[in-house]
């Protein structure tokens, strides 16, 4: 992805995630905002209809989907403001793994892991995902999680359009060091 597009994946994140309040911008309750409005709204003049499709069709995490329509944007997950991705809870596959950063482990281990801000713990089957994840915040490191386990002990568990599997927590029980 080149800077560009890299810039507007950011600037995307900040208003469908986190801020859309910040340029006056409406989510609905699932999240769905208008393209016209995002374009209206920006402070980049550059800022299109076919850039935005440009921007969520290379996004090499996902993050964005385009309505059926092709008249509305939302983020796939990751998001602090509230909304209602209407996911259906799903069966996990057996194990899961979380990448984070070893000065959390500490705190991890003791307390298992936390949305913090989000709406959910993010979880991946991919161990390069869960390492390009890790490697954010420090010296990577790759926890598998029991999801089978934690499944059958009532924890629902959600995976998103583009693959990333959703859990309100996961305690230290079903942890361990990959």
């Amino acid at each position: 992805m080149n800077k560009e597009f890299e810039q507007i994946s950011k600037y995307l994140s900040y208003l469908l995630r986190h801020a859309p309040e910040s340029i006056g911008l409406r989510l609905d309750p699932n999240g769905w905002a208008y393209i016209a409005d995002i374009i209206e709204k920006s402070t980049s003049p550059k800022m299109t209809k076919e850039l935005l499709q440009i921007v969520v069709e290379t996004n090499d995490k996902q993050r964005f989907s385009i309505s059926r329509c092709g008249n509305k944007i939302r983020a796939n997950q990751g998001h602090s403001v509230e909304i209602d991705l209407t996911l259906e809870p799903t069966i996990p596959p057996s194990v899961l793994l979380h990448g984070t950063a070893k000065r959390f482990m500490t705190s991890i281990m003791a307390e298992g892991i936390s949305k913090q801000k989000r709406h959910h713990v993010h979880l991946s089957e991919a161990d390069s995902v869960a390492n390009a994840v890790g490697a954010r915040y420090g010296k990577p490191v790759i926890l598998k999680v029991d999801a089978e386990q934690m499944a059958k002990d009532g924890f629902l568990f959600f995976k998103t359009a583009n693959n990333v599997w959703l859990v309100e927590h996961v305690p230290a029980k079903y942890l361990k060091c990959a």
